[in-house]
């Protein structure tokens, strides 16, 4: 049984009041990037983006990669290394 997406409590900055968001939007903010999935290549070119996006927001600030993949396409997954190692 699918439980969905789990949804944290997240309080803004200077407010008082808490308001739920995804667990992914969460980790994104503390530059953490969760792969849970087989390795394709729109998934690959998601990270790439994001990791850019992370990057160009602050390149000296650590960006954090987990990953819990059964595996995939090579060629995408070599792209993720690719970019890992350029920024």
């Amino acid at each position: 049984m699918p439980i969905g997406v789990p949804s944290v409590p997240y309080r803004l900055p200077g407010s008082q009041y808490e308001r739920w968001i995804d667990i992914y939007t969460r980790l994104g903010q503390e530059r953490i990037i969760f792969l849970g999935q087989e390795v394709t290549d729109g998934l690959a070119n998601r990270i790439v983006a994001y990791m850019l996006y992370l990057d160009s927001d602050d390149p000296n600030k650590p960006i954090y990669l987990y990953i819990n993949s059964p595996g995939g396409s090579v060629t995408a997954g070599l792209a993720i290394y690719d970019t890992m190692q350029y920024i």
